[in-house]
């Protein structure tokens, strides 16, 4: 699934006052996070996950990596928080807007 730009500014929206639920540390992208992530977008759909100054990994590639191990979309980034989004896959919570065909 790809989001369009009108679902991802949405998206982003419905994001902001939500606060970071996984943060990537001096460990960086470990089996562990994933899990966590993938376990926070089951229960929330949509999450922030927050890149610290301590992670060996650079928050360009964390950008570029989470979204393909966790199988979710990254709707977008603002400084070192990611906006992260993986419909439920019985029962989602949030409808995202169609685009005009």
């Amino acid at each position: 699934m790809s989001l369009s730009g009108k679902q991802k500014r949405f998206l982003r929206a419905e994001a902001h006052a939500l606060e970071p639920v996984v943060m990537v540390g001096k460990e960086g992208l470990t089996d562990t996070l994933v899990s966590a992530v993938q376990a926070a977008l089951l229960r929330h759909e949509l999450i922030k996950v927050r890149v610290h100054e301590s992670s060996p990994v650079e928050r360009a590639e964390v950008a570029e990596q989470l979204p393909e191990l966790t199988k979710s979309e990254l709707a977008g980034q603002v400084g070192r928080v990611l906006i992260l989004y993986k419909r439920h896959p019985h029962e989602p919570r949030i409808n995202l807007p169609k685009d005009k065909a």
